[in-house]
């Protein structure tokens, strides 16, 4: 089982102006909650250990998570469903989050036993879950237990600046994080706020020399990946979408699949640094294919495993 934690929440975007007025459409979201419909549309069993909102946001989100199969763990609660607001001004987007005593920050040491089933072999987090707050701390500290206990346990940081407050304590537990992480996926975005004095590559060197993961990806767009397994570096081509639509999931898709074909290697995370070169080329290939073809769509839309 791939069990996914961290952020669901609703983006309004902003699509046109009316009358004056700018015209919002929702749509359902979040890094976490993207990986985990990624995962579960390639035929795997997925476990969402997150809460979600009972109110009609909130309903939106669990349906869209059922109707893919994916098993809700976490009772649903009162609690006000998370919202990310993205208007445009001439012609450029600003960004507002509304995540204050959300649902999906309602997660409790209680919670998650109950959530996290002993059938879970994968383990992922991420994103706005990491960023502050005791909710963040709660799954700092579960994400080291799991690791503790030979789940294979999967980090993407996938940094948003804009909601970060206090740059320090937040990179400060990224840091912390990687450290148990046995699948550390950064994007060159990532690398650029985390390091920001340092090249690309320099950045990436140093990040690998902080984390004990057996597999550290960093994704840099349309220039494919770099790949690090030990001693082992090598590079993967992007994938082309044709057509190109646009970009938004795309790393969250790379991710759920990268998640799902690792499980099927049957590898526990002790063994994950034995796995092949020839097979992780494969892995991350066919991770970049499912990325391109999300992009050939609007919105975040990962592919079926037919599709594939």
């Amino acid at each position: 089982m791939i069990t996914i934690g961290g952020e669901n929440l609703i983006d309004y975007v902003q699509t046109e102006v009316k009358d004056g007025l700018p015209v919002y459409t929702a749509i359902p979201g979040g890094s976490c909650y993207n990986v985990a419909i990624a995962a579960a549309r390639q035929g795997q069993t997925v476990s969402y250990v997150t809460p979600i909102s009972t109110d009609s946001l909130g309903n939106v989100l669990a349906q869209r998570l059922i109707d893919d199969g994916i098993q809700l763990a976490t009772p649903r609660t009162d609690a006000p469903t998370s919202l990310a607001v993205v208007s445009v001004n001439n012609g450029q987007p600003s960004y507002q989050f509304y995540r204050s005593d959300t649902a999906d920050r309602q997660i409790t040491p209680d919670t998650l036993d109950a959530a996290i089933s002993d059938q879970t072999r994968v383990f992922h987090i991420g994103s706005l879950a990491l960023i502050e707050g005791a909710d963040a701390d709660l799954w700092e500290q579960r994400f080291a237990t799991l690791a503790a206990n030979d789940v294979i346990t999967s980090l993407d940081p996938n940094a948003r600046p804009v909601v970060v407050k206090d740059k320090g304590p937040y990179v400060a537990r990224l840091l912390r994080i990687m450290k148990h992480a046995r699948v550390l996926k950064l994007s060159d975005e990532d690398l650029e706020y985390l390091a920001p004095d340092q090249q690309l590559m320099e950045a990436f060197e140093h990040i690998c020399s902080e984390t004990q993961a057996a597999i550290i990806i960093l994704t840099k767009g349309a220039d494919g990946a770099v790949v690090r397994c030990g001693s082992t570096q090598f590079d993967v081509a992007a994938a082309q979408a044709n057509p190109l639509v646009d970009t938004v999931g795309a790393g969250d898709t790379f991710m759920g699949t990268l998640l799902v074909e690792i499980s099927k290697t049957g590898l526990s995370a002790s063994k994950l640094g034995s796995i092949a070169k020839d097979d992780l080329t494969r892995i991350v290939t066919r991770a970049a294919k499912a990325a391109a073809l999300n992009c050939q769509s609007a919105g975040c839309n990962p592919p079926y495993e037919q599709d594939l």
